[in-house]
């Protein structure tokens, strides 16, 4: 089994995003999507985002461009980046809650449209409209994102990733190993043929 741990916020989640799907195909292992806040593991480490650290915000720039050029994928950071994604998130786990095969592809499609056109992550009216092209009713989704089951759920998830030791995104266990970081994961790879080392 693969879990794969992120904030929506993390540009370097959105690469993994991109490759995680085809790993775990390759592998042959099931696939755990879990958007967790990172917030939640910068107050219990101290840490700050790469966009808010002097010198590694702008390296971090170039290299998201860098690595959308290599991959050939389409990037643009939206404006006010990074977004408190709190409201893509919990719409994820109300989905996964109806309709557990559809949140990842809503996961993909949030990361998606966040970095092609600066889709606000943190506003539940922005975000429930995405549920339409997955087949769901954006009021509903709206609705169940905002109920309080929700809310302490999405709050637990992120609480359980710092009690587990996930404190950055993306962040992989596979086979029960952990493993910080998109360039990872050729190793994430490796370590599940070769069932460690």
């Amino acid at each position: 089994m693969i879990e794969f741990w992120f904030d929506f916020s993390s540009a370097y989640a959105f690469f993994a995003a991109a490759e995680i799907d085809d790993l775990a195909a390759r592998t042959g292992r099931g696939l755990l999507w879990r958007p967790y806040m990172l917030g939640t593991a910068f107050k219990a480490t101290g840490a700050r985002g790469l966009s808010a650290t002097p010198l590694k915000g702008d390296y971090a720039r170039r290299d998201w461009a860098r690595l959308a050029r290599l991959k050939g994928l389409e990037f643009r950071l939206p404006p006010g980046h990074p977004k408190v994604a709190l409201a893509a998130t919990r719409a994820f786990y109300w989905i996964e809650d109806q309709a557990p095969d559809l949140a990842p592809a809503f996961a993909r499609l949030v990361f998606r449209r966040y970095y092609t056109e600066g889709l606000d992550t943190s506003d539940l009216a922005a975000v429930a409209p995405l549920g339409a092209g997955l087949g769901l009713d954006p009021g509903a989704l709206a609705a169940g994102a905002a109920l309080p089951a929700i809310k302490e759920r999405a709050k637990a998830i992120s609480e359980e990733a710092v009690a587990r030791g996930i404190f950055g995104s993306p962040f992989f266990i596979a086979d029960g190993e952990p493993f910080w970081g998109h360039d990872r994961l050729p190793m994430v790879e490796d370590w599940l043929r070769r069932g460690g080392w």
